[in-house]
């Protein structure tokens, strides 16, 4: 069971070197090379218009008071494919593009919904929670705290 993250580690390096030579035999080393470089800066310009505009509808929603709970899964959606589209390869950089498209943030919007739950706060705002309102107030008193103070006392 913990070997499975090195197999993860290894599949995707040898999916990312047979595609760029693949991809380097049929254009060349250094055309590919740009083209890598090319991909990655493009798809972090994608990432930082969409992510600005997806504030910006965060924004409205709250301010409307409404649940921004779709724009805070592409929000997600949005720092998984920068994360994806700044790793070198052109597998990342089409699962990046692939979670830049709205059918795929859409189908995963309606796939985490039912399991997220916003709790409209008193002062405005939306906090991930339980919507049944479970909360206990309580007091506590740390007891190691209190041996510690009685031992240092007896040392003196």
């Amino acid at each position: 069971m913990r070997w499975i993250p090195f197999i993860a580690f290894f599949l995707y390096v040898y999916i990312e070197i047979s595609i760029f030579i693949q991809v380097a035999h049929v254009l060349g080393v250094l055309l590919t090379l740009i083209l890598v470089i090319f991909t990655s800066i493009i798809g972090m310009s994608l990432v930082r218009n969409q992510g600005f505009k997806n504030l910006v509808m965060m924004q409205q929603k709250m301010q409307a008071g409404e649940s921004p709970a779709a724009e805070m899964i592409k929000s997600v959606s949005l720092i998984i494919s920068g994360l994806l589209l700044i790793l070198p390869g052109f597998f990342t950089d089409f699962l990046g593009l692939l979670l830049l498209l709205p059918p795929v943030q859409k189908h995963l919007t309606l796939k985490l919904m039912p399991h997220l739950r916003f709790v409209r706060t008193p002062g405005g705002g939306f906090t991930a929670g339980n919507a049944g309102g479970d909360t206990f107030e309580g007091e506590y008193q740390r007891k190691d705290q209190e041996r510690d103070r009685l031992e240092n006392k007896d040392d003196r």
